[in-house]
């Protein structure tokens, strides 16, 4: 009898240590849940030590429906799971903020060192790059800027997809930057806008967030 009670027992130490994980599963799943529906302010409520500016509630990025250089319906979950920095151009014109931001998130990308590969950028507009007019004389590296924006993107930012998408879905997901053209949108692996920067936020703080994600994320 004492047997069958101590192997009872047993199975039952197995059963909840097995439904630990499951729980912790679902617990994460149903917080998140109402994070991004805005019932929560989980990060009001915990504090944080980012130095960008959290969105809240968190934008899906697709939700938008996004073209690539091809004309193909593009998918951020398609792809491999990465930190994304994403800048945002609307109007068909870049201008300084434009150019800057694409020229500091490469460099940002570049300082990250051995963590490069796990990162990524995109460049998000609502006018094709081949029919967008670069507006500046000069790059932020004080060299002649180009004219040919398709060519300034080959050339200065290899591996920065560029999407376009309808202007009105786009200003509802980037509203940050129509109040200041410097913003630009850090986006979690599984797709969502989730953190806005702008020049009031320095290039080494910047990289203390990316420092602090990709030291807590398995991507």
């Amino acid at each position: 009898m004492a047997g069958f009670d101590q192997t009872r027992k047993n199975r039952m130490m197995l059963l909840l240590i097995a439904g630990i994980p499951l729980t912790m599963v679902l617990a994460a799943s149903w917080l998140w849940y109402f994070v991004v529906r805005g019932d929560l302010d989980l990060v009001g409520a915990v504090g944080t030590a980012n130095r960008g500016t959290l969105v809240q509630p968190p934008r899906q990025l697709d939700e938008v429906e996004l073209l690539d250089s091809k004309d193909y319906v593009f998918k951020y979950a398609d792809m491999q799971p990465k930190w994304t920095m994403l800048v945002p151009m609307l109007g068909g014109e870049c201008r300084a903020s434009c150019e800057h931001n694409l020229y500091i998130t490469r460099q940002i990308h570049v300082a990250m060192g051995k963590s490069v590969n796990r990162l990524r950028r995109l460049y998000v507009a609502d006018v094709a790059a081949e029919d967008t007019v670069v507006s500046i004389a000069m790059l932020s590296d004080d060299r002649p800027a180009p004219q040919n924006f398709t060519q300034f993107l080959s050339d200065e930012h290899r591996g920065t997809k560029s999407l376009v998408g309808p202007s009105v879905a786009l200003q509802g997901l980037f509203p940050e930057y129509l109040a200041d053209p410097s913003t630009w949108y850090l986006v979690d692996p599984a797709g969502w806008v989730m953190m806005s920067y702008n020049s009031d936020i320095s290039y080494k703080e910047v990289i203390s967030d990316l420092k602090f994600l990709l030291k807590n994320s398995s991507e």
